[in-house]
């Protein structure tokens, strides 16, 4: 029964994770349409994601303080209610302000997931099957990337694109449904509910003493900096590759898609790895290493085109090894009562890469260095590994201090 409980537990919550990185790519893909519809510039377009990610930064992190005072169920249904109303904006909108304002509340909605997504995973499921909850929320996330910019393009092809944001609204009001219906299994048992009060009871919600601990910071800069390399991977990538290997467009955008579908096989992998290793770090350290040397020969262009795809999905489902040793490393570095807090923190990295990143690597495009997209990526992945070796180093003193004084 446990299993059974566990199993949907993890499925409710990686289907509302799913939904929220489809909501990433909710304007990205339908950029041509929108460029033609309203008259405007490249940057303009670009200008609504960086809104999108600012918002989202700023909600993650005051959503963990939410969390931790009024539980996160009520949090996840906020951040799926309000993706849904975010795209019947952006399909009604008539000139830029509409848009806006659709990417401000999405980006809204897209905050709390984090916080309460995590909170609710590390109550709910059995602490022997948290790496592999962990594992299926990392692949529905990758899943939603990899799925949005399909199912809006054919929406967009076969209609026109107010009808694809109106799909996407009604997938987000059927997960919405489908989260209400089976709330009773999110919610706990009466005795998980009580112990949770009395836990609450025992520190301040709004407590911010969290925030002394370094390992939260480090933390929250190895999210940074992941999030920088991912932002190169999803934002230039392709199009680098395509001046540095002579290659059809159509062919390397297409290796995106490939990549994040190797990076949820990876996550899958992952979970197993994880549950067998005691050093998180180390899985992540390997995982990014192999990386960022396949970064390195993307960039020197000392493979042919084919073996470079190839290697570019490997590298996708590197990284998605790493990522259920990524959230273990967070997990074992946060205090108990105050998951949603720190999740919430340590996660704001996450949009804020993803709101730089295009920028930077933007730059580089413009300055025709497509080489450099590649070693960028690879810096921000080494750069990112280093902050994993401290959390890891520092959990293992924390681990060992705790051992002597039980003993």
């Amino acid at each position: 029964m446990t299993i059974r409980k566990d199993a949907e537990v993890i499925g409710l919550v990686s289907l509302a994770h799913g939904s929220s990185h489809f909501f990433h790519l909710i304007l990205a893909p339908l950029f041509p349409w929108l460029k033609t519809e309203f008259g405007l510039s490249y940057a303009e377009l670009g200008f609504l994601m960086t809104v999108f990610f600012i918002v989202s930064t700023i909600m993650q992190a005051a959503a963990g303080f939410w969390v931790d005072h009024s539980g996160p169920l009520k949090v996840l249904f906020f951040g799926v209610a309000t993706l849904a109303i975010s795209a019947l904006i952006l399909a009604t909108s008539n000139g830029y302000i509409g848009l806006l304002t659709g990417a401000c509340i999405a980006g809204l909605g897209n905050g709390v997931f984090h916080p309460a997504d995590y909170t609710l995973l590390n109550r709910r499921v059995s602490p022997e099957r948290v790496p592999h909850a962990y594992s299926m929320h990392g692949v529905s996330g990758a899943l939603g990337w990899a799925a949005s910019p399909a199912v809006l393009v054919m929406v967009t092809t076969a209609t026109n694109w107010r009808q694809a944001l109106l799909v996407a609204a009604a997938m987000a009001a059927a997960v919405l449904t489908l989260l209400y219906v089976r709330r009773h299994v999110l919610q706990g048992s009466a005795e998980e509910r009580l112990h949770e009060a009395q836990a609450k009871k025992s520190t301040s919600p709004f407590s911010i003493s969290f925030l002394k601990l370094p390992t939260v910071w480090l933390c929250w800069g190895f999210f940074l900096l992941s999030a920088l390399a991912l932002s190169g991977v999803q934002s230039f990538a392709p199009t680098a590759m395509q001046l540095l290997y002579d290659l059809p467009l159509a062919l390397t955008t297409t290796a995106y898609s490939t990549y994040m579908l190797a990076s949820a096989g990876g996550m899958v992998v992952g979970g197993f790895v994880a549950t067998r290793s005691k050093f998180p770090d180390r899985i992540i350290a390997i995982s990014f290493i192999t990386a960022s040397l396949i970064c390195v020969a993307i960039s020197l262009v000392i493979v042919s085109g084919s073996t470079m795809l190839t290697l570019f999905t490997v590298m996708g489902f590197c990284v998605g090894v790493a990522g259920p040793s990524r959230d273990l490393m967070i997990r074992a570095a946060t205090p108990k009562e105050s998951s949603g807090r720190v999740f919430g923190v340590v996660y704001s990295g996450l949009d804020s890469g993803l709101a730089i990143g295009p920028l930077l690597f933007g730059l580089l495009m413009d300055w025709d260095l497509a080489p450099a997209v590649f070693i960028l990526i690879a810096t921000f992945l080494l750069l990112a590994l280093l902050t994993a070796y401290r959390v890891g180093e520092n959990n293992r003193l924390v681990h060992l201090k705790n051992t002597s004084l039980d003993a």
